[in-house]
């Protein structure tokens, strides 16, 4: 039986357009795209089936609907902050040994094209990009000043990998204070158990997890009810 008594302690909040941020973790060549980085040296070893689950996710799932969160909250005059991760030596001695391996075999690094955003995601002019060397954002970017100063309390978490970059940022932006949701069909892993897993576990007192219907119908009622 599930223990269904924590969620009477889950933090209730709303998401609005002044006060929460898009925040789009890790949707680079590197890892997000099956002609660079990880889907290329796949392919080169005879091995890219092994990874049919998260490029068709990603192909299907995140970056179609981060396209379309980031229409509705550019649309509602809400912030959009971008999350990359990556070397910025080029022999990635600033990064934790834990990563390291995979920063260098899919040639993360700055100035490389793998360490690019994925361009049907691109930042506009003027939305701030920030770069990690850590798994989570508030380990290694500053990322809790910026959004502190932009008036930010909540933000809405999308990109890959589920359970390593973008779990990781909203569990320390929900341990710092924030209102923080997941959105189910906008972040992606290497299987279905592992997205499932990670959800299930977020909603033990973490945050909130939610569709990009629901997160954009939430944020449509909030821009509506404040022009009354």
């Amino acid at each position: 039986m599930p223990a269904d008594y924590i969620n009477d302690f889950n933090n209730p909040f709303s998401i609005g357009p002044k006060s929460t941020a898009l925040v789009v973790v890790d949707l680079q060549y590197a890892t997000g795209s099956l002609d660079h980085g990880l889907g290329k040296m796949l392919r080169e070893q005879g091995r890219l089936e092994e990874a049919d689950y998260r490029f068709s996710r990603i192909n299907k799932l995140v970056l179609p609907n981060t396209e379309r969160l980031l229409k509705a909250f550019r649309d509602a005059g809400a912030p959009v902050v971008y999350v990359t991760y990556g070397a910025e030596h080029e022999d990635c001695s600033d990064v934790p040994r834990h990563i390291r391996g995979i920063v260098k075999a899919t040639n993360n690094i700055e100035g490389h094209k793998e360490h690019e955003i994925v361009s049907s995601v691109a930042p506009q002019p003027g939305e701030t990009v920030l770069n990690k060397v850590t798994m989570g954002a508030f380990g290694s970017t500053g990322i809790e000043s910026r959004l502190r100063a932009m008036g930010v309390t909540e933000i809405v978490t999308v990109g890959v990998s589920t359970n390593n970059c973008v779990g990781m940022t909203a569990m320390e932006a929900s341990d710092r204070g924030f209102g923080v949701v997941l959105v189910s069909d906008a972040t992606g892993t290497c299987d279905d158990e592992a997205q499932a897993a990670f959800e299930a576990m977020f909603l033990r007192l973490w945050g909130r997890v939610l569709s990009t219907d629901e997160v954009t119908a939430e944020l449509n009622r909030s821009v509506s009810q404040a022009a009354e």
